[in-house]
């Protein structure tokens, strides 16, 4: 099953073991700046065998967008514990050849649509980086609402400065 914006021809699909090129695409040091860095070959195969076997916890999406339908980022929501309560954390990742083109903003809009329809939790939150202007500007327009600047663990022993932008989804 897919998702297809006509006003910028994206795409979104599910997660699949053709896609971890685009994870190693992903994985360059200008995409992971703001996440703590590249990670390391096994990191990325982790990551990879994750997505493909998150089950009921979420979805991951590789994004494709133009009329060669080319694989240009990723997408995906997973389950998390946030503040006690169980909730969707949602990310995104554009390459940097397609940044700045609307992309990211239409495959998060593609993806609420599809989380709102589970009706299975209250809340979505994304953590981008205090210093990631670009993902905070996609939260800010699609609804989210700026909670509070934090401190979060990503990756896993690594804290970060984040702002908590939360989405009611009712």
């Amino acid at each position: 099953m897919s998702e297809r914006s006509k006003e910028t021809k994206i795409e979104i699909k599910p997660w699949e073991d053709k896609d971890l090129e685009l994870l190693f695409q992903l994985n360059a040091p200008e995409m992971m700046e703001h996440l703590g860095g590249p990670e390391s070959n096994e990191q990325i195969l982790k990551r990879h065998q994750r997505y493909l076997q998150i089950g009921d916890k979420g979805c991951m999406f590789s994004i494709k967008s133009g009329p060669e339908a080319e694989k240009t980022g990723s997408v995906g929501y997973w389950q998390t514990v946030w503040n006690d309560e169980t909730v969707y954390e949602i990310g995104w990742s554009v390459l940097p050849s397609f940044q700045g083109k609307g992309i990211a903003s239409h495959a998060v809009m593609a993806l609420i649509g599809k989380i709102k329809a589970e009706r299975k939790y209250t809340y979505i939150h994304a953590f981008p980086s205090i210093n990631n202007p670009a993902s905070n500007a996609i939260c800010r327009k699609h609804g989210f609402n700026l909670v509070s600047e934090c401190e979060f663990e990503y990756p896993p022993g690594s804290f970060m400065r984040c702002n908590d932008w939360c989405l009611e989804l009712i």
